[in-house]
């Protein structure tokens, strides 16, 4: 299965992963700009990114079940061309309402993309090569995170709001080219068994897969490692690193790339170990969250101006977040049937994007009290200040620490399961471990 053919389509399908992270990370640089274009204050400016991340979230359950009724080329090809639609409104936007609409979009389109390419690889690979192609698949669509850091950045500061979307959307334009040309849904001659008969029977396909518990672990996987870097590379960090520290808008794009950086270096990593190592894939995640807990908590209690080496380990640490968050997927992959697999990833890719979207939305409100708070004082408006974004990054470990709860009752819920299943006996940890190894082999 692992031919020619098939390495093709798969660099076709993460070409279009790529171009959807560029649109979906455009807004992260342009902040700023975004400010000065349409003059409001930080919690409406925040609603282009939580309408965006609202959409992207909501649409990944029914995506996923369109997925596996329809089949994920025609969801990638119309989910391309809503967000090339979207982003030309974004570019001609004559304010934040008609922008808002356009990065509505972008959302929705955006969200077709990924679990799709997730539901591609599962068809037209098979082994221990596919959850080390999930983590390739998430290095390769970040690199669209350099494009929106570097050429974009450069287009918006030198040519304008305009001509910056209106390329961005063309590197979309000509995915939507490639993939019309060689996306197919499986090998030629492979039968269309996993394909659900009508909508009926992929909504009951989403109903048992949202039932799982490993369906559920992974939904929290993704919630508490994807949020802290899709928050900050997506909005809150350019504006952060910019007015809050004081750095110039080009060192503050090129600084962003640490967090794609990280993501590449130590994916394919991530990836071996999930491989390798399947008993021990939620360890994984727990011990990346306790690191972003640690960097995080470093910088914010940091007396005055952190150095910028703070400031760069913070952004390695929370980058690692991101191929983290592609355990997530493994967990789905393995406790269910492939004909629901396109439901189950759905499900388990809201939880990064609605943690996200909740934590974009409180930043802003709490950046927005703060201010509130010194004027009716009698003090000066310093929205930006490196004091208010202190307190307002400080909602992470709420939001993430309630999320850590619910995958460690995910965890143990299915650990049950899975020793229900095979008669073994569940009694201390350690002891049901081994004896699920010593049955199982490298099932989980």
């Amino acid at each position: 299965m692992n031919s020619r053919r098939s390495w093709f389509v798969f660099g076709v399908g993460a070409f279009l992963y790529l171009a959807a992270v560029l649109q979906r990370t455009s807004l992260g640089v342009a902040g700023v700009a975004a400010a000065d274009r349409f003059d409001v204050t930080a919690s409406a400016l925040s609603t282009l990114a939580v309408v965006q991340i609202a959409v992207y979230a909501a649409m990944q359950i029914p995506v996923g079940v369109l997925i596996d009724r329809f089949g994920p080329r025609t969801l990638m090809l119309t989910g391309t061309a809503v967000m090339v639609v979207g982003q030309c409104v974004v570019a001609f936007a004559p304010s934040l309402t008609v922008a808002v609409v356009g990065r509505i979009l972008v959302g929705a389109g955006d969200a077709t993309v990924f679990v799709s390419l997730i539901r591609l690889v599962s068809s037209w690979f098979s082994g221990r090569i596919v959850p080390q192609l999930s983590q390739w698949v998430g290095n390769i669509g970040q690199l669209g995170q350099v494009l929106s850091a570097l050429p974009f950045a450069w287009l918006l500061r030198n040519e304008g709001w305009t001509t910056a979307f209106v390329s961005a959307a063309s590197v979309s334009a000509l995915g939507l080219l490639l993939g019309f040309i060689a996306l197919r849904d499986r090998p030629a001659g492979a039968a269309d068994e996993h394909r659900a008969t009508n909508i009926r029977v992929a909504v009951r396909q989403l109903v048992e897969a949202f039932r799982r518990p490993g369906t559920q672990l992974g939904f929290w996987s993704h919630f508490v490692t994807q949020s802290s870097g899709t928050v900050f590379s997506l909005f809150w960090g350019f504006p952060f690193l910019v007015f809050g520290l004081g750095y110039d808008q080009q060192t503050a794009a090129e600084l962003l790339l640490l967090l794609v950086g990280a993501g590449i270096v130590t994916g394919p990593f991530l990836g071996i170990l999930t491989a390798r190592y399947p008993l021990r894939r939620s360890n994984i995640v727990l011990g990346i969250v306790a690191a972003m807990g640690v960097a995080w908590g470093v910088l914010l209690l940091w007396p005055g101006q952190p150095p910028i080496a703070v400031v760069m380990a913070m952004l390695v640490v929370i980058g690692v977040g991101g191929p983290g968050s592609l355990i997530g997927f493994d967990f789905a992959r393995t406790f269910n049937p492939i004909r629901s697999l396109g439901a189950a990833n759905g499900v388990v890719n809201v939880g990064g994007f609605l943690a996200s979207f909740v934590l974009i939305f409180l930043i802003g409100i709490l950046l927005d009290v703060q201010d509130a708070v010194r004027l009716g004082s009698g003090g000066s408006s310093d929205l930006y200040s490196l004091e208010s974004f202190r307190w307002a990054f400080a909602v992470q470990y709420v939001v993430v620490g309630i999320g850590v709860g619910f995958l460690l009752d995910a965890r143990r819920r299915t650990r049950r399961r899975v020793f229900a299943d095979e008669g073994i006996e569940v009694g201390p940890i350690w002891v049901s471990l081994v004896q699920a190894w010593k049955h199982r082999g490298d099932r989980r």
